[in-house]
């Protein structure tokens, strides 16, 4: 039943009869279904009955076979093994399968073992591609998958040093197989299991011949083992064999046939064709056609008749690799390519990396004589209204700042709005060392007022300045400053009020008061001061240990005037004291005092804020004199209310620095002069952790696309013999994220990466020494410094984001030359120079494609008519007399399509918001909006294929097309083929080379393919990622299910549960794409969730 059933899917893509046209496979697949129900129908039912339960029963009611059961026992004496790594061999692929299928249903739970299964490629059958075996066995390898029911195609390569248990479920049928078998248990003390019929004489009596013939040739190798080996005859070397004398690989006329097909087998394919080699052979002549990625495309050979396919193949591996097609070890290039590529992918990666700290910012906490001090003016620049007016700063600092800092204004998201922060550099002026120590008690208070609101923590660190001599501190000053017409001073009045209580002068008894108590003094909780020195001043009020702002006082207020508690109910102030904190208030006819609490130190720089015009109700009050101790005097409320700014201001300052660091690191070793805005490099490291206003988003997007344009164009220019398979890895082993990640380790781009949120709790007040952000010097080079002020965790991908955000920075001020410069820096070394694409094409084009007529469609005429050929060219199409298919301009044009398109919304949306660039490109690089416009404009019917299932697809995505209304490419519900979308990008690429490179050529020709394009007007999110948005936000259970298939038609179902309501879809598509399926019951789920909440759809999300 459960071979039939595997029959009947349409996901797997084998058949009872081999290979078939499209309708004999819906005969296939119907026959089998209806085996399968046939089967069912005799099976128990119900929820409590499911095989396996009892396993001896399964096998006396003829639902389990004996054998089946044999294996699960042996499988089960090992279930203490967690880590089990076993291979079972069988016969059949369907076998393979099913066994799949009943140890996922029987072991899972009770062992944890997931199984998966193999199967080889042959000229019958193709159920797994080249790429999801190796998958596979690298799941197995990694421990992710514990067993592998495999075919032969296993028998022979696979080396797992932790395979501990090989069962031959299907006994061998020759020695070689045996011997191989059993050589895939690599592990100590591992074992190897033949599973035979106790009824099966004959397969009991191969088993033991196999075993003796093992001891035979055991003892014949040890015995052998000191003679030296005979050389071969040279006749016979120089014709039946082919050694590459660096390595000494030998190829003999018995390797060669199955080397030439593993060759092929590696070549680059898809869902339509399967590459091999296609013999013709006539009496004693015997050609070899290979498949059109190959750098050679026939041989011919002669010789005898018995040994003449033999013959061809050994030639062909010969000249393959003379062209460098199979390596010197004979393998194929790919394969080595791979190892290389998984070699350098496994390198150990460490996430923890120092956090850089700008050297300008920095200096040694050290009594001296006088400092010199780089003055600069902060103008505070609101664009809102308020009662409290803000006061420009000084930032005093030791060293001048990046240049770019002038030419920049900071803006912060405020309460009640945008706030500008302007800065200016107005000279250079000395400060001795009381001068200095007095500033920083000065700063050290305010801030410690504002980030604590506690007067005991002030107290306990108002000294800490002052500790830790010697040592590296944050070296800055803030100071209040004070502006005339022409220049701008250090308000030295408010700075020394740090030092009140001062002294003040008898004479208080003479203290002349009017009829409602106002005078020039005020008597306070611990003296009587005068009214100009309270009027702007910081105090606390002992009876609830509040901090209050000063701002005047009310001349209409005093203790007896009426207060309104809420619901009308009216008590003087006196009153109220009285009754609130059992406070009988002694100058009851004293003037009152304006306060405002003190303010709270927020994150301005965080884009989530949410600002509010409305003043909280409590930060304002009227306090009586008499209840209020004088902690700082004077110094205004507007002065606080300014420097509680400052730590966010800070944090953008020693992030521009930082960020100017990483700059001038390049800037020294770069020849070109190439000026990047300072800001441009912070947007570039910027991770969206940080909740900022800019992100590297944008930037990578950028970045991304031209990284790879420009690998892509170098290697297809480099390797011109070398197949789209190859390329493609050669250029993920430069563009991938391990790779990115180690050039910019290498480059200690890691110090530099921001990625965690401003928190202003954390903020070091400057000149203070923490015991815990301990100041350590890095020499970067020669010439340049940084300072770590601790670790910081970053994921691998976030440096390699960062690294291509840095490109795309490069690339938006000073174009493709200042980006291939840090390229260079990197140490990734391209050029957009052109050169020639060389190949034999000797056929004229207008024989097998209509020239003319998309030379007119594309509005562009070739020079080399020859590359229309290529690029319309499917591999399923081989004739000799074209000697190549559009792979490998796909590959390219696939590149520089990506970037011309990204580059093209980069330009026209200059101010776009990060994560709406990417949006755009999703939406106008992708295979349904290519394939949509290959169908539109007819160049379906140019194809050059020999395939009848890419055929029908085609057929049937033309007639969707035709009869849905016009959309963008992911609102229809037609499954393109990638075919149609792969012809789009090796236009591109023809376009492309037969130009000279000329990339705007090709966006001029392409674009009138592509229009309309996305714009922000018709922006429309993916509905997997739209759906997936809108269940984070609402908090709502998201569940999709495994692809099932009924009838031959394959289902997605997708369930979302919101606010106690389950909606479900269950969408079928009639071709074997998941991802169309999966597009489409999400579209489907997303608009009944929409219309059950009310929610209009939405044209974009940022």
């Amino acid at each position: 039943m459960k071979a039939a059933e595997v029959y009947s899917r349409e996901e797997e893509n084998i058949f009872i009869c081999g290979q078939m046209d499209v309708s004999s496979k819906r005969i296939d697949r119907a026959f089998s279904l209806d085996a399968a129900k046939v089967f069912s129908a005799c099976m128990p039912s119900g929820p409590k009955w499911s095989v396996g339960n009892d396993l001896m029963a399964n096998i006396r009611d003829g639902y389990l076979t004996s054998k089946v059961v044999c294996l699960v026992e042996i499988l089960l004496r090992y279930r203490e093994n967690k880590d089990l790594r076993c291979i079972v061999f069988v016969e059949r692929i369907v076998t393979a399968i099913v066994i799949r299928n009943l140890l996922n249903e029987l072991l899972l739970e009770v062992t944890g073992w997931r199984t998966e299964y193999t199967a080889g490629n042959n000229s019958i059958l193709q159920p797994q591609s080249r790429k999801e075996q190796n998958v596979i066995v690298d799941k197995f390898r990694k421990g992710t998958v514990n067993i592998i029911i495999a075919t032969s195609m296993l028998e022979e390569g696979l080396d797992v040093q932790s395979c501990k248990l090989v069962i031959r479920f299907d006994p061998s049928a020759t020695i070689c197989s045996f011997i191989q078998s059993r050589g895939r248990a690599r592990m100590q003390n591992s074992e190897f299991i033949i599973m035979v019929e106790s009824e099966d004489s004959s397969a009991l009596s191969r088993v033991k011949n196999f075993l003796a013939s093992g001891d035979i040739m055991r003892r014949e190798c040890m015995s052998h083992a000191d003679l030296p080996c005979e050389p071969l005859e040279k006749d016979l070397y120089d014709k039946l064999l082919y050694r590459v004398t660096s390595t000494g690989a030998i190829v003999n006329l018995s390797s060669s046939v199955q080397l030439l097909y593993v060759y092929c087998s590696r070549l680059p394919s898809d869902g339509y064709f399967k590459p091999y080699p296609r013999f013709t052979i006539e009496q004693q002549t015997c050609t070899i056609h290979l498949p059109n990625s190959c750098p050679i495309r026939t041989i011919t050979v002669q010789g005898d008749k018995k040994i003449l396919k033999q013959l061809a193949c050994l030639e062909a591996c010969k000249q393959l690799h003379q062209h460098g097609a199979l390596s010197d070890n004979l393998v194929p290039d790919i394969v080595e390519e791979e190892t290389e590529a998984q070699d350098s992918g496994n390198e150990p990666y460490l996430d923890e990396h120092a956090k850089y700290f700008p050297q300008e910012l920095v200096g040694l906490c050290v009594n001296g004589s006088n400092v010199q001090y780089q003055f600069y003016l902060l103008e505070l620049q609101p664009g809102f209204q308020y009662d409290v007016k803000f006061q420009d700063i000084l930032l005093a600092v030791h060293t001048k700042l990046d240049d770019d800092l002038e030419n920049l204004d900071l803006e912060l998201d405020a309460d009640r709005g945008k706030l500008i922060i302007r800065i200016k550099h107005i000279g250079c002026s000395e400060l001795n060392s009381e001068q200095v120590a007095l500033c920083q008690r000065f700063q050290n208070t305010v801030f410690r007022v504002l980030l604590d609101h506690n007067l005991d923590k002030i107290h306990e660190n108002l000294n800490q300045y002052s500790q830790g001599k010697g040592s590296y501190v944050f070296n800055y000053i803030f100071l209040p400053a004070l502006r005339s017409q022409e220049s701008v001073t250090v308000d030295w009045n408010c700075i020394t009020g740090v030092h009140y209580p001062k002294k003040v002068s008898s004479g208080k008894n003479s203290c002349r008061f009017s009829a409602r108590g106002h005078g020039h003094y005020m008597l306070t909780k611990n003296s009587m001061v005068c009214l100009c020195m309270l009027e702007n001043s910081l105090v606390c009020t002992p009876h609830n240990d509040m901090l209050y702002c000063i701002d005047g006082t009310l001349q209409d207020f005093d203790g007896n005037t009426l207060l309104e508690l809420g619901e009308g109910e009216m008590v003087t102030y006196k009153q109220y004291y009285q009754q609130r904190h059992g406070i009988k208030l002694q100058y009851e006819r004293q003037t009152l005092l304006k306060a405002k609490r003190v303010f709270t130190v927020h994150n301005y720089l965080d884009r989530s804020r949410i600002p509010s015009s409305k003043e909280p109700r409590n930060r304002t009050c009227e306090l009586p004199p008499e209840l209020c101790s004088i902690i700082m005097a004077p110094i205004s409320v507007s002065t606080f209310y300014s420097f509680s700014f400052l730590p966010s201001v800070m944090h953008r300052i020693e992030s521009l620095l930082i960020a100017a660091n990483l700059k001038s690191m390049h800037a020294d070793h770069c020849t070109q002069n190439v000026v990047i805005p300072t800001i441009v490099v912070l947007e570039a490291i910027t991770t969206k952790k940080c909740q900022e206003n800019i992100h590297l988003e944008s930037l990578e997007t950028l970045g991304d696309s031209f990284l790879k344009y420009a690998a892509s164009q170098q290697l297809f220019k480099t390797y011109q013999n070398r197949h789209e398979g190859l390329l493609s890895l050669k250029r993920k082993k430069i563009i991938s994220n391990p790779a990115l990640c180690k050039l910019g380790c290498d480059r200690n781009i890691t110090g530099f990466i921001r990625n965690e949120q401003f928190d202003p709790k954390t903020w070091i007040i400057p000149g203070t020494n923490c015991a815990d952000r301990i100041l350590k010097e890095e020499m970067l080079s020669s010439s340049k410094k940084v300072y770590i002020e601790g670790i910081k965790k970053i994921k691998q991908k976030t440096v390699a984001d960062v690294v291509e955000a840095l490109i795309g920075a490069y690339l938006s001020v000073g174009g493709e030359i200042a980006a291939l410069s840090f390229m260079a820096w990197l140490g990734i070394r391209v050029d957009l120079e052109h050169v020639p694409y060389t190949r034999k094409f000797a056929v004229k084009p207008e024989m097998y494609v209509n020239v003319r007529k998309i030379e007119s469609l594309l509005k562009y005429s070739f020079r080399d008519a020859t590359l229309l050929v290529e690029a319309l060219t499917h591999g399923s199409y081989m004739l000799p007399e074209i000697p190549g298919c559009y792979q490998r301009l796909e590959f390219l044009g696939d590149a520089v399509l990506d970037y011309l398109i990204t580059l093209d919304l980069f330009d026209k949306y200059p101010h776009l918001s990060p994560g709406l660039l990417t949006d755009l490109r999703s939406m106008s690089v992708n295979n349904d909006c290519y394939g949509q416009s290959a169908i539109k404009w007819e160049l379906h019917k140019h194809i050059l294929y020999s395939s009848t299932e890419l055929l029908q697809q085609i057929r049937r995505a033309v007639h969707s097309f035709e009869e849905s209304p016009s959309t963008f490419a992911w609102e229809s519900e037609t499954f393109f083929p990638k075919v149609l979308g792969d012809v789009i990008e090796s236009l591109a690429g023809a376009i492309f080379v037969d130009s000279g490179y000329n990339k705007d050529i090709v966006f001029k020709s392409m674009r009138r393919l592509l229009e309309p394009l996305v714009t922000l007007e018709t922006l429309k999110l993916h509905p997997v990622r739209e759906l997936t948005e809108l269940c984070q936000r609402g908090q709502y259970s998201l569940k999709k299910t495994v692809f099932s298939s009924q009838n031959g038609v394959m289902y997605y179902m997708v369930e979302v549960e919101a606010c106690g309501v389950v909606h479900k879809e269950t969408q079928s598509v009639t071709d074997k794409n998941k991802k169309t399926a999966e597009r489409l019951a999400c579209k489907a789920v997303l608009k009944r969730l929409k219309e059950s909440m009310s929610v209009k759809p939405t044209r974009s999300l940022a």
